[in-house]
């Protein structure tokens, strides 16, 4: 026979909103690790020190990355509008 008593917390939602324009990537790492990790507040304080260490350091990569990516998507653009004759819309992009 098994007896169990468990309960179970369900983190409350987070809604990112922005006004004419996209997310930054501070933003989309902030809400990627709202899903790829959560520091419980009844964790031990040594603990929970180190974790939310290890999540800033990992949403700082993140958000490296987000940067270069968005800067590498920009160069595929240019170079897409440029080989279709399109120079004056490549310059626009290529000067965001």
């Amino acid at each position: 026979m098994f007896d169990s008593d468990s309960t179970t917390e369900i983190a409350s939602p987070f809604v990112f909103t922005s006004t004419n324009r996209g997310h930054s990537p501070e933003e989309m790492a902030e809400m990627a690790m709202n899903k790829i990790m959560v520091v419980s507040d009844t964790a031990p304080p040594v603990i929970k020190e180190q974790a939310l260490a290890h999540r800033e350091r990992l949403k700082e990569i993140l958000i490296f990355y987000m940067e270069r990516m968005a800067q590498s998507e920009r160069t595929t653009i240019w170079a897409l509008m440029k080989q279709q004759g399109h120079e004056d819309m490549a310059e626009i992009i290529r000067r965001l």
